[in-house]
């Protein structure tokens, strides 16, 4: 066939580019919206989708996910039938769950045995799925593992088919799913689960199945019930121990939130000379514990380790911590228990779905919901079963009749001409209706005998008496509750496991304060006017001692000091701050050191103006002002029983200070003033104060618009006659220079 050549017109119009807009209204336009808006249509409805259908559990204890992936192993007949592959489940999944094979399987795999993140895991599985406690530790592929359902997932589905609770359809409509599972537990208490949502979070600890049981038939029984007393503690999968403080327990209990102090569990092998960890917190891994022992082994904080290494095996959970000779392995402990994840707290965070609402409960009140949400579902089985007996004793009450004669009902099928008017003339022939009509119309050929029929209508009065008793659970409260704590013992006595953590009360745990260690060398040490601090190593002072200073400052304190000594830093704002040497880096003297202020993160504007180095906080601390007095103040006053690193008021503030010494033994100083008079003066002679704000005491008089203005150790030879500026009594106005120490005084300013 001859192609249409194409008119000159239609050429161009093809030529011409497409514009992938066109067809799309308004395609192109800026438009203003408000940013309510925006949230409201956009975002708030991806919010409640996250929270209702993805992130926190609901009273039966499962998110969604977990929902739809055990159901879905239900229906495959995985409670108990054989192992499946894995790849088959995650499959089936996808039916209900509409996400990608990883995302379903890595929530198959918490749920599973081998991944020991459940205290009970209602997955049993065959194969590497991992380990919760190790990050390192990955899963298998789906094609490797094989999956089924673990017996106790037997309470899960007990009552699914007996319409203890709703179906609603799937995302397309092409099969129902249950929207909770009428569990017979309180599961929600029993496995741990976390999420988190848009604007809230869950966070649940797992607790012992026995004694969840225990508490929930307590609380049946008395809804006042006190729940510490069954309830001990949390019961974690991994072990450990949980240090019981009552306080935060209650408060736990009480409001669903607070935090629970859990540690492993270590042991020194002292054969091999060896800490060996076995169980460690649910919060942690092992990879976790380790960076950070050996962060503290560089870091000087654990110098008797010699070695760490995971040592985990098929037979579980070990770190092995390597001691060197002479190690104190309990020292050691206290400081892995103290300083990395060995010891960490469980936030807890009971938030829980109760009808479509998000609602943050204690251990009682969320106990309450899952009794009540549990009555329901035994309601609702009562009310299927006492229908279905009824239907089935109809059913009896036809056959009862045919009883009478069998031949009649044979008769009339017989000489009915069409078979649509059967049941219509076995309905007027025995006076029954079209339900029972159409039971006796399908009834086999071999089953109309008189054996038979008597065979089944023995079951009336037995159904008779079940149908009495189903109506008087149905109108029983008390019925129930006693079918509920029937089933919760039974699952006890079935499930029911020994504690796996254990509870240490606060009161029995050793003190495991421990201070730091620090090296102990010595190093120099330097201070200068601006503030600035360099610690230098005697090799690297040997080897370059020409300083590094910005323009106008200048070395103030240079001095051998211990590496573990103290640092007070006296700044202008008359504060303190607290350091130690070893706080600060070596360096050299070729750079310009630390910046102290930066260092310490002082205030704005506030800067270092005093060094003094301490070891034992004795002595005392020598402030003197401009006004004459003098403040001396026992050093004891700036030691502080805790962590404190900023002491405020550290010296007075009613006049500016002079200058600053720090003394072991009282010493002789000489103080000169704007009027040209020194004053030699013992320290001695003035009291110590404990009060860090002193306003110290009275050493020089001064004339009005005069100031002291400098301050020097004394030395015999700064002097010709040193009694000339000394004074027997003090306050003192002190001395004008002589003419032997004018002349002297202006011969060393003239060598300056």
């Amino acid at each position: 066939m001859a192609r249409k050549k194409k008119t000159p017109d239609e050429e161009n119009k093809a030529a011409a580019p497409i514009d992938p807009n066109a067809h799309i209204a308004g395609a192109g336009e800026v438009a203003n919206q408000f940013i309510t808006d925006t949230l409201e249509v956009n975002y708030m409805p991806y919010a409640m989708s996250v929270i209702m259908s993805r992130a926190i559990p609901e009273i039966d204890g499962f998110k969604p996910s977990h929902r739809k992936l055990l159901y879905t192993m239900y229906k495959m007949g995985l409670l108990t039938g054989a192992r499946s592959k894995s790849a088959n489940i995650v499959g089936a999944t996808m039916k209900l769950n509409p996400h990608g094979d990883m995302a379903i399987y890595e929530t198959m795999v918490r749920l599973t045995k081998g991944n020991e993140a459940l205290l009970h895991p209602y997955v049993d599985s065959k194969g590497n799925f991992g380990k919760a406690y190790s990050k390192n530790m990955q899963f298998a592929a789906s094609r490797y593992t094989e999956a089924k359902l673990a017996a106790i997932c037997g309470e899960l589905f007990a009552d699914i088919d007996k319409d203890a609770i709703d179906f609603v359809p799937n995302y397309d409509n092409t099969m129902p799913e249950p929207v909770l599972f009428p569990v017979t537990f309180p599961s929600v208490l029993v496995n741990s689960n976390s999420g988190i949502a848009v604007g809230m979070a869950s966070n649940i600890c797992s607790f012992n199945l026995r004694e969840v049981c225990e508490t929930t038939i307590a609380l049946i029984k008395n809804p006042d019930h006190d729940c510490t007393e069954t309830l001990k503690a949390p019961d974690f999968s991994g072990g450990g121990s949980c240090i019981y403080d009552p306080v935060k327990i209650r408060e736990v209990y009480a409001t669903g939130r607070g935090s629970i102090k859990v540690r492993g569990k270590c042991a020194y092998d002292k054969k091999n000379n060896c800490i060996d960890i076995t169980e460690i917190p649910p919060t942690t891994t092992c990879e976790a514990i380790i960076d950070k022992i050996i962060e503290l082994v560089k870091g000087g904080k654990l110098r008797e380790i010699s070695d760490v290494r995971d040592e985990t095996d098929r037979s579980g959970l070990k770190i092995t911590v390597d001691l060197k000779r002479g190690a104190d392995a309990d020292k050691v402990i206290s400081v892995l228990f103290k300083k990395t994840p060995l010891e960490d707290p469980f936030p807890c965070n009971f938030n829980v779905l109760i009808g479509g609402t998000p609602m943050t409960l204690g251990v009682a009140d969320l106990l309450s919901e899952w009794i009540a949400f549990r009555t329901e579902c035994v309601r609702r089985r009562t009310y299927f079963e006492l229908k279905k007996a009824k239907d089935r004793l109809h059913l009896l009450k036809a056959l009862q009749k045919i009883l009478l004669d069998i031949d009649k009902a044979i008769k009339i099928i017989r000489q009915t001409e069409e078979e649509s008017d059967v049941v219509p003339n076995l309905m007027i022939g025995f006076g029954i209706d079209e339900i029972q009509a159409e039971y006796v119309a399908e009834i086999k050929l071999r089953h109309l005998n008189r054996e038979y029929i008597l065979r089944r209508l023995e079951d009336i009065e037995k159904l008779e008496a079940q149908i009495e008793d189903l109506e008087d659970v149905l109108n029983s409260k008390n019925r129930i509750k006693k079918i509920i704590i029937e089933e919760l013992k039974k699952v006890a006595d079935k499930y029911g496991m020994e504690r796996k953590t254990d509870i240490i009360y606060e009161s029995e745990l050793e003190d495991t304060e421990e201070e730091e260690e620090i090296p102990d060398y010595s190093v120099m040490a330097f201070f200068t006017k601006e503030g600035y601090f360099k610690k230098i190593s005697h090799q690297s002072w040997r080897m370059g001692n020409n300083h590094k200073l910005k323009d106008g400052d200048e070395i103030i304190f240079s001095s051998e000091v211990s590496n573990n000594a103290e640092l007070l830093f006296f700044t202008n704002k008359n504060q303190c701050y607290k350091s130690r040497v070893a706080d600060f880096e070596e360096c050299k003297a070729s750079v310009l050191g630390d910046f102290v202020a930066a260092k310490l993160q002082m205030d704005d504007g506030e800067t270092a103006i005093f060094m003094a180095v301490v070891s034992e906080y004795k002595g005392y601390i020598l402030v003197f002002f401009e006004n004459g007095k003098v403040a001396k103040i026992d050093a004891s006053s700036y030691e502080t029983k805790t962590n404190r690193k900023k002491l405020i008021k550290a010296y007075s503030d009613k006049s500016e200070p002079v200058a600053f010494r720090y003394i072991t033994v009282d010493a002789e100083f000489i103080m000169s003033t704007t009027a040209g008079r020194y004053l030699c003066f013992n320290s001695g002679a003035i009291s110590s104060k404990s009060a860090k704000d002193t306003q110290g005491v009275a050493v020089m008089t001064l004339k009005k618009g005069h100031k002291v203005i400098s301050v020097e150790d004394f030395s015999e030879d700064r002097f010709k006659k040193p009694a000339r500026y000394r004074t027997k009594t003090l306050p003192s106005a002190g001395a004008v220079l002589s003419a032997d120490d004018q002349g002297e005084q202006l011969s060393m300013t003239d060598a300056e």
